[in-house]
C-alpha cells in the first residue's frame, strides 16, 4: 500500500508539471497598471523591476517615421499572467516575451498590456522585446509646453521633459522608481549626426545610413533618458579623473554659450567638493537652437534650451546628477529634493566664484516675499505645481537650515546624503530624519514651517543662526 501510494503521489506531480492538472500551476495575477505615485497613479507599472533597455530604432528626418526594437530585460515581483509598459501613441507591431510570441492590448492614454504564453513566476528573469513603428508625438504640458519627443526648426528631433517623456518614444516603465541601465543604437541618414546618455560605443556607415551606439551603465530614471538628432557640432574632452565629455552644439549656438560649457570640468569639480565625487560615467551638453520652456538634467549630459547657454544653468543641471538623477525622488512630491538643492547649487557657486554675500542674498528674499511666495508649498504641492517655489522659495529654504543646524553639519549632510543613496531613490522625510541625526537636533519645527507649511516661518526659523537683519 505505501508503495501504490507513492505511485500515485508520483503521477498526480509528473500530470502537474506537464500540463495536465492545475494543482501546481502558477498561474499569476495581471501586474498594476500605475505604480501608485499619488500624482500620476497610471504612470508606470507594477509586477516587475527592469534592469536594462537595449534599444534599436531607425529615425527619417524626412518623413518623421521611426521604427523600433526595444529588448527589456527585467525580473518579476510577483507571478504575472500580464503586465503593462507604457506607450504614448506609435503601432506596436509585435511582442514576444522569453522570446515567444505575446498577445497586447492597448488601453487608456498609454497602456500597452502584454499577456506572455505562459505566465511569469514571481522573481523570474525575463526579456519582452517589443517592435514598433510611427511618428512620435510629444505631450502637451500646461505649464512646460512640449514635453518628450519635439522637432527641431533644422529637421532633426530631440527628446526633453518631465515628469513624462521617455513614453514619446519608447515602451517603458514610467515611473521615477524603476531605474535601469540605457543602451541606445539608432541608424539615421548619414548626413545627421546623433548624442544620448552616456559613453559613446562608436558608429558605423552602412551605405547613406549611419548607425550611432551610445550606452549609459548609470541606472536611469527613464525620464533621464535622451537623443538628439540634428547636424552637430561634437566637442570632446576629458574631466581630470577621465570620465568622457561630450558637448553637442546645435548650428548657429553662440560663442557664449560654448565658452559657458568650457567651464564644464571647473564646475563638476566645484560641484564634488560639495556633494561628493562625480556619481555618473559620462558628461558633458546637449544645446539645442530651440528656445523651449526648460533645461533639463538629462543623465550624464543635460540638454539645454536654446535660451539657456548660461553658467547658472549649467551649474543648475549638473548639480542634478547628484541631487534627482542619481538620487531619485521616491514620489513627484518629494520633487524639493531635486529642484531646492540644484537651485542652491547655484548659490553656493555665486558665493565661491564670484563672491557675493548669501546672507544679504537670503535677507533680501525674504524682504522681498510675498504672500503668495510663502504660500507655495516645497512638499506635497499637488501634481502640476511641483515645478514652480522649489526654485525660488526652495534655496532660501536650504540657506536658512544651514544656518539653523550650523555649517559643518550642513555640509556634511551635502556630501554624504547622495552617496548614502546612490542610485537609489529617496523622500523629503528621509532626508528630514537624516539631517537630524547629523545634526543631533530636533527638526520637525523647522521643517513644518519651511517645507511642509505654506505660510510665513515663525522668527526662530526666519532668522537663525547669523541670518537676523540688522536693528
Amino acid at each position: 500500500m505505501r508503495y501504490r501510494s507513492a505511485a500515485v503521489i508520483a503521477a498526480v506531480l509528473a500530470a502537474s508539471v506537464l500540463g495536465g492538472g492545475t494543482a501546481l500551476a502558477d498561474t499569476g495575477k495581471p501586474g498594476a497598471d500605475g505604480a501608485g505615485d499619488s500624482y500620476y497613479p497610471q504612470d508606470g507599472n507594477g509586477g516587475y523591476d527592469v534592469a536594462d533597455y537595449n534599444l534599436k530604432i531607425g529615425y527619417e528626418p524626412a518623413t518623421k517615421q521611426l521604427t523600433g526594437l526595444q529588448t527589456i530585460t527585467g525580473r518579476t515581483t510577483q507571478g504575472l499572467s500580464s503586465f503593462n509598459l507604457d506607450l504614448h501613441g506609435l503601432t506596436v507591431d509585435s511582442v514576444k516575451v522569453n522570446g515567444r510570441k505575446a498577445a497586447f492590448t492597448r488601453t487608456g492614454d498609454h497602456e500597452l498590456v502584454i499577456t506572455p504564453a505562459r505566465s511569469l513566476r514571481n522573481h523570474e528573469r525575463f526579456t519582452a522585446e517589443i517592435a514598433y513603428h510611427g511618428v512620435p508625438q510629444p505631450i502637451e504640458d500646461p505649464a512646460l509646453g512640449e514635453n518628450g519627443w519635439q522637432y527641431a526648426k533644422s529637421g532633426g528631433a530631440f527628446v526633453a521633459g518631465e515628469p513624462k517623456s521617455a513614453t514619446t518614444w519608447y515602451p517603458v516603465n514610467d515611473t521615477p522608481r524603476d531605474k535601469a541601465t540605457f543602451h541606445l543604437a539608432i541608424t539615421v541618414p548619414s548626413e545627421w549626426g546623433v548624442i544620448s546618455n552616456g559613453r559613446e560605443r562608436g558608429h558605423f556607415a552602412d551605405g547613406p545610413k549611419t548607425t550611432y551606439v551610445w550606452a549609459e551603465e548609470t541606472p536611469a530614471v527613464p525620464y533621464m533618458t535622451t537623443v538628439a538628432i540634428d547636424k552637430w557640432e561634437f566637442e570632446r574632452t576629458k574631466l581630470s579623473d577621465g570620465t568622457p565629455v561630450v558637448n553637442a552644439y546645435a548650428p548657429g549656438t553662440p560663442a557664449s554659450t560654448k565658452q559657458a560649457e568650457a567651464r564644464l570640468p571647473e564646475i563638476i569639480d566645484f560641484l564634488a567638493s560639495k556633494f561628493g565625487r562625480y556619481p555618473v560615467d559620462a558628461a558633458g551638453g546637449i544645446f539645442l537652437a530651440e528656445p523651449i520652456g526648460f533645461s533639463l538634467e538629462t543623465l550624464s549630459r543635460p540638454i539645454y534650451s536654446g535660451a539657456a547657454g548660461n553658467i547658472p544653468t549649467i551649474v543648475h543641471e549638473n548639480a542634478h546628477q547628484w541631487w534627482g538623477d542619481s538620487v531619485a525622488v521616491d514620489k513627484w512630491k518629494d520633487v524639493c529634493l531635486n529642484e531646492c538643492f540644484a537651485s542652491y547649487a547655484e548659490w553656493l557657486w555665486s558665493e565661491a566664484k564670484s563672491g557675493q554675500d548669501l546672507k544679504a542674498r537670503y535677507l533680501t528674499a525674504v524682504q522681498k516675499a510675498t504672500d503668495r511666495f510663502w504660500a507655495g508649498k516645497l512638499y506635497d504641492m499637488g501634481p502640476g505645481n511641483e515645478f514652480t517655489y522649489v526654485y525660488s522659495k526652495g534655496p532660501v529654504a536650504l540657506h536658512a537650515l544651514k544656518n539653523y543646524i550650523g555649517a559643518a553639519p550642513f555640509d556634511r549632510i551635502l556630501k554624504t546624503w547622495p552617496a548614502l543613496h546612490r542610485d537609489g531613490n529617496a523622500s523629503l522625510p528621509e532626508f528630514q530624519k537624516f539631517a537630524e541625526r547629523v545634526a543631533h537636533k530636533n527638526l520637525q519645527g523647522f521643517f513644518d514651517a519651511w517645507f511642509y507649511g505654506n505660510t510665513k516661518p515663525a522668527p526662530e526659523f526666519l532668522y537663525p543662526g547669523d541670518l537676523k537683519p540688522a536693528a
